[in-house]
């Protein structure tokens, strides 16, 4: 089964790290990573930008509304996502709480219901 792993950025916890310790941290990601890759287990990853570059879209009555930043000011944001495909949920929790940055950050797990199967 397929599970999204979303990261919820808390940057007051990254921005209090230290340059040494944020190098240490970034340099656990590429063998958290390979582990994943090697099992068969990550399906995919993607960081997204900060917030103050989102665009919020809403259609209402038939028109456009969009304007630009966070739809909700929030000290916490998405900040990416793993995709894994476990054999169980409770290897997604597994999986989430080996992230690198999981003791700074939220990660929420999260079944996917639903897969168009196309490859973008």
């Amino acid at each position: 089964m397929k599970y999204m792993i979303m990261i919820v950025l808390n940057p007051a916890a990254m921005d209090g790290l230290s340059r040494a310790e944020n190098e240490e941290l970034m340099g656990k990601f590429e063998p958290f990573l390979a582990g994943l890759r090697e099992s068969g287990e990550l399906v995919g990853t993607q960081a997204l930008a900060m917030p103050d570059q989102t665009a919020v879209v809403q259609v209402r009555n038939g028109s456009v509304v969009q304007t630009d930043g966070p739809y909700l000011e929030s000290k916490e944001f998405l900040a990416g996502y793993y995709l894994v495909d476990t054999a169980t949920k409770e290897r997604a929790i597994e999986i989430a709480s080996q992230v690198p940055d999981a003791h700074l950050n939220t990660l929420e797990v999260r079944p996917v219901i639903h897969s168009t199967g196309i490859d973008l």
